[in-house]
């Protein structure tokens, strides 16, 4: 990558704060929308099921679109890309609200789910080269920044729910609140633009790479063990521990609290540690807390389990892309490929759990998930990767920062 030329230390802590600004943004409108979905549910008088298929339409997007970010920041730069397609995204929030019926619904979240991942690849892209740049992991801490956002977006849109606003208004003051947020964040990422050396362009829409396959399957095992234990924890205490309502949420609750925790603490993890051995780490304690999940049949070590894989898994994903981003020449594109196969180990896992607590029981279905995380341990060796960008730091992101040269 090539570009700006101001690489100071002062510089590229103003772009690592940028970027994590936009990271902030980007998860803002995801808590926005989320917290609103009741309000959409009864606006265009869809049934739980019919919302269930509308739902499944932005994964769908995001999915077939992401592999178009690579020629978009190859054609425009990293910032301009992101500029552009954060704002697309931003603005994407008004459009479910509006949707008065099932088709139209689909289809928006299908537009919604599209300017997601693009974007999503776009800022996860420049937030690999500036970590590169930095010379110490950053990409934990950016995720970190993204669920701060969600909880934000979230919290404002309870706030909004519980007064009674109407969603097409407080969608679109959000948008537009969110989109000004974001136009001034990217102001202060890193200008970068592809060196191709005189190569001919990406491909409109380029698949991933093979090296970026292996990579993404870390990914869906982390993701697959994000998605069952958000969407079924809070059953699993209900249905198998017969707990109340109130304890039954808490599974969530807990959860969440401790990724979110995790992933803002876990860059001086993986500096000190390196990213093979803290995704090891992580894999054994997801692996313990499914075993208790799944074994001890008592709210505290369900609670305890559930907390555990949260854990665990956080700088997973994080990390699968850093290290997508430093498999090749193209990063957007094999953060793309890792993205998608992310994303789509989101869209399967909470319907893969109900199929197979259907079958069997919801106990064999979190055995599923302990099974996928003790995966983690074994395919942590696929993280070892070494930059190749110009001008990207040229140390061993799994030996300790204390051994570097």
């Amino acid at each position: 990558m090539t570009g700006e030329t101001d690489l100071s230390p002062a510089r590229l802590r103003h772009a690592r704060f940028a970027i994590a600004g936009v990271f902030c943004a980007h998860g803002a409108v995801t808590g926005s929308f989320a917290t609103r979905i009741p309000w959409i549910q009864d606006h265009a008088q869809l049934s739980a099921g019919t919302l269930g298929l509308a739902l499944a339409f932005p994964a769908l997007g995001a999915a077939l679109t992401m592999p178009l970010a690579g020629r978009i920041n190859h054609r425009f730069g990293a910032r301009t890309a992101l500029r552009m397609l954060l704002s697309l995204w931003t603005l994407a929030l008004i459009l479910p609200s509006l949707a008065p019926n099932l088709w139209t619904l689909c289809f928006v979240l299908f537009v919604y789910g599209a300017t997601a991942g693009m974007s999503d690849v776009a800022m996860n892209a420049l937030g690999v080269e500036t970590e590169n740049r930095l010379k110490r992991s950053i990409m934990s801490s950016l995720h970190g920044m993204w669920s701060v956002g969600a909880l934000i977006g979230s919290a404002a849109g309870t706030v909004a729910a519980h007064a009674g606003a109407d969603a097409r208004l407080h969608h679109l003051v959000a948008a537009l609140a969110l989109t000004l947020a974001g136009l001034i964040a990217v102001r202060g990422v890193l200008d970068l633009r592809t060196d191709t050396g005189g190569e001919e362009a990406p491909p409109h829409f380029a698949l991933p790479p093979k090296s970026a396959l292996f990579i993404g399957a870390i990914g869906f095992c982390a993701v697959f063990a994000e998605g069952a234990s958000l969407d079924w924890s809070a059953v699993y205490l209900r249905d198998v521990l017969h707990t109340d309502a109130g304890l039954a949420a808490a599974s969530t609750t807990a959860f969440a609290l401790t990724m979110a925790l995790a992933r803002l603490a876990g860059d001086k993890v993986v500096d000190r540690f390196g990213a093979v051995r803290t995704v090891r780490a992580g894999g054994a304690l997801a692996t313990v807390g499914g075993l208790l999940v799944v074994t001890v049949h008592h709210p505290a070590a369900a609670l305890a389990g559930f907390g555990l894989i949260g854990l665990g898994i956080a700088v997973v994903v994080p990390l699968a892309f850093a290290a997508a981003a430093r498999s090749g020449p193209a990063p957007a594109q094999a953060i793309a490929g890792v993205a998608t196969i992310t994303y789509t180990s989101g869209l399967i896992a909470p319907s893969a759990i109900g199929a197979v607590a259907d079958a069997t029981s919801l106990v064999v279905s979190f055995g599923l998930v302990t099974l996928l995380s003790f995966a983690l341990i074994a395919g942590a060796t696929v993280l070892r990767q070494r930059p190749v960008a110009a001008g990207a730091s040229t140390a061993n992101r799994d030996e300790p920062a204390a051994i570097r040269p």
